[in-house]
């Protein structure tokens, strides 16, 4: 089987890409639309990687990763950001809060896979 990614963004579409992108390589792929049900989804089962979104409703990328770097049972999954967000500031707060990799959309999906087979060898 092969790894597990988390992709949480609040676009269907961005969603729908990140998934068949990832799957035609032979990963495992669960979506959420924002932060609190990504947070659910973690309670159930852990990825061996996040793709992240900034800008979503309920709970945004940063809170989100707020949380799960501060525990302990999550703090070690390699989160990569995926936003339109393209300012230094918030690349530089993505890795300040754990981000390992950001990219800015539009994106190109081989940029994707080649950005997550790095995070998960």
């Amino acid at each position: 089987m092969g790894k597990k990614i988390l992709a949480v963004d609040d676009s269907s579409s961005i969603r729908k890409i990140v998934e068949f992108s990832l799957k035609s390589k032979g990963f495992q792929v669960t979506t959420a639309a924002d932060g609190q049900e990504a947070l659910e989804f973690l309670a159930k089962d852990k990825p061996d990687a996040i793709i992240l979104d900034i800008n979503m409703p309920r709970l945004d990328g940063f809170g989100f990763l707020k949380k799960i770097k501060a525990d302990g049972a999550y703090a070690s999954i390699p989160v990569m950001m995926l936003t339109t967000e393209g300012q230094h500031e918030d690349m530089e707060t993505a890795r300040s809060l754990g981000a390992e990799h950001y990219i800015v959309k539009p994106f190109k999906p081989s940029e994707l896979i080649a950005a997550i087979e790095k995070l998960v060898p």
